[in-house]
């Protein structure tokens, strides 16, 4: 069938499951647009109201789903608006395909309107990117985009069309119904699909894994986002319980693993629970699965898990023996390998190691539990969204205090229900996220935590949410600071709090209001509670602004550079 290349893209997208991508027009994707807007019962456009909102989104729905998300931008500073949200998707692991349009190659590298060489800006920060030179490479190109970036470790691939490849024509070849993968990928692929096949753990080096387990008398398990990006939990869960061994996890990690186990310690590292990091340091051996031992996990590498064997097992080569020497390794997909060495694993019960947790568990930052006049208390706004919202609810957050209060506090239970940006530290990507979210799961109910000082950069997609009529509640922990900046002035430069004060609007009532959203505040924690189930109950979008106190800390901390085993847990002990 002869039709132009916009008509190939939209076919191609259709081919790969695509039904929803996020985006913005401009000049140079016109055509894709025009094209889009004749298929839109195939697939539906969400206009977000910046394009890293719309980067932001299609890595929400990809993390939520596991499905690829898809992002649309024009040339110059719509190409640039992604650079964020594809950084975000590349430190995380997310399959991201953003298609972005350029000026007619005639014009590229003459300085030409909204020109910029995307491809060349993207490529430290993408798995693959593609500059289509042919109508003829188009459908090939976009195949190959998605294999991908859904393939092995999952990352963003960038797609680059000039604008006159859009308008095209090409006699068109759909895929064959049921057509295998390897059918629609050329030979980069192809090559990909050979290293990913070779890495496949031997008989052998499975039973010599379960072997240095079995013989552990302090394992400890450090879950990472692996186990959440290869669907991994329930045979963690399974492998966990039979050998009787801890869970700690990354901040990546924090819904692989549910709370309410007897053996789920929380997060490790910086802000760590004293459980986790003392469990790392005390063990004999660390099983890292899907994890990368980022620093703020690790901090002084010379004094992590000194005492350990570590056995790493990951899809991508590259991180083993990276950050942390390891004593053995497994390179492949950490669901496939659970379930080989579950057989091998010996059931055991580890009473004495166990027991010592326990007191490790019992010694948390006296700030937790103690109820606030004036303000509320973080610990107090997770355990309420829960409350109300349930096991079930999605939880996205911003970067800051605010996110590491989600991560320590709120008792998370199934896969994929807390979404962040963990390797960038992205400020601005939760509420973006929490649109991908609702896109991808409308039967299914988001929370997004987000920080006053976050919030500033994307309270401009209120008027997505408000036009979608999406219910998302939005809770705002408005301390006034820009907190987690703050701490470290506090900690490290005399309480200099150069440009961390946040002592001026919005309002965020009425900032709500002036986009149609409901917007509550709440003072105390019974206000909260009050208004909080309120607004989940309407259905609607909803903004609450909780007041946090300006000096709330983070606690446990981990000060940069020391190992994780010295935390501060209490104000007198560094903080006056």
């Amino acid at each position: 069938m002869v039709m132009n290349g916009s008509r190939v893209v939209i076919e191609c997208l259709v081919e790969q499951g695509v039904d929803t991508v996020f985006g913005y027009p401009g000049g140079a994707i016109l055509n894709i647009y025009d094209e889009l807007y004749k298929n839109s019962d195939r697939i539906k456009h969400i206009l977000t109201a910046h394009e890293q909102g719309a980067s932001h989104a299609a890595d929400g729905y990809a993390r939520a789903t596991g499905k690829v998300g898809v992002v649309f931008a024009t040339s110059g500073p719509g190409a640039t608006n992604l650079v964020t949200g594809i950084a975000t998707a590349y430190m995380d692991s997310s399959p991201v395909v953003a298609i972005t349009c350029n000026v007619p190659t005639p014009l590229l590298g003459k300085d030409s309107f909204q020109e910029i060489d995307i491809t060349g800006v993207t490529m430290p920060i993408t798995k693959h990117n593609f500059m289509v030179h042919s109508i003829d490479e188009l459908a090939t190109v976009i195949r190959e985009a998605f294999a991908i970036a859904k393939s092995g470790r999952p990352g963003p691939v960038l797609i680059d069309i000039p604008k006159e490849v859009t308008a095209a024509q090409i006699d068109f070849e759909p895929l064959a119904s049921g057509a295998d993968a390897k059918q629609a990928v050329t030979s980069v692929q192809t090559s990909l699909n050979r290293v990913l096949e070779a890495a496949v753990p031997s008989d052998e080096e499975i039973a010599a894994a379960a072997k240095m387990i079995n013989e552990a008398e302090r394992p400890v398990i450090y879950a990472g986002g692996g186990i959440c990006i290869s669907n991994a939990s329930e045979e963690l869960l399974a492998f966990a319980k039979k050998a009787d061994i801890p869970v700690t996890e990354s901040l990546m990690a924090r819904a692989a693993f549910p709370s309410s186990s007897l053996l789920c310690l929380g997060m490790v590292g910086m802000h760590g629970t004293k459980a986790s990091n003392m469990a790392i340091t005390e063990s004999d051996v660390v099983l890292a699965l899907g994890a990368r031992f980022s620093d703020r996990v690790i901090s002084d590498a010379s004094k992590f898990a000194q005492n350990s064997k570590v056995l790493h097992i990951d899809i991508d080569p590259a991180e083993i023996n990276k950050n942390i020497p390891s004593a053995g390794a497994l390179v492949g997909d950490v669901k496939s390998i659970l379930s080989r060495l579950l057989p091998l694993i010996q059931e055991k019960k580890h009473t004495e190691w166990l027991n010592t947790i326990a007191e490790w568990k019992a010694q948390v930052p006296p700030s937790y539990n103690t109820p606030r006049k004036d303000s509320i208390n973080p610990k107090f706004i997770c355990e309420c969204i829960h409350s109300v919202a349930g096991d079930d609810a999605f939880i996205t957050t911003e970067v800051g205090e605010h996110q590491m209060w989600t991560a320590q506090f709120y008792p998370f239970e199934k896969p994929r229900t807390f979404v962040t940006s963990g390797g960038l530290g992205t400020m601005g990507f939760g509420t973006g996220a929490a649109m991908g979210i609702q896109f991808a799961r409308p039967d299914a109910r988001v929370v997004h935590i987000a920080g006053d000082g976050s919030f500033r950069m994307n309270c401009n997609e209120l008027a997505t949410i408000q036009h979608y009529n999406l219910p998302i509640v939005i809770v705002v922990i408005n301390n006034g600071t820009l907190g987690n900046v703050r701490l470290w002035q506090k900690l490290f430069y005399s309480k200099r709090y150069s440009a961390t004060t946040l002592d001026f609007g919005p309002d965020w009532v009425k900032l709500a209001d002036a986009y149609g959203i409901q917007g509550y505040r709440a003072e105390n924690e019974a206000e909260f509670e009050k208004v909080f189930k309120k607004a989940f109950a309407s259905g609607k979008p909803a903004v609450i602004d909780a007041k946090v106190d300006i000096d709330e800390l983070v606690l446990p901390m981990v000060p940069g550079g020391k190992p994780i085993y010295n935390q501060i847990m209490s104000v007198s002990e560094q903080f006056v």
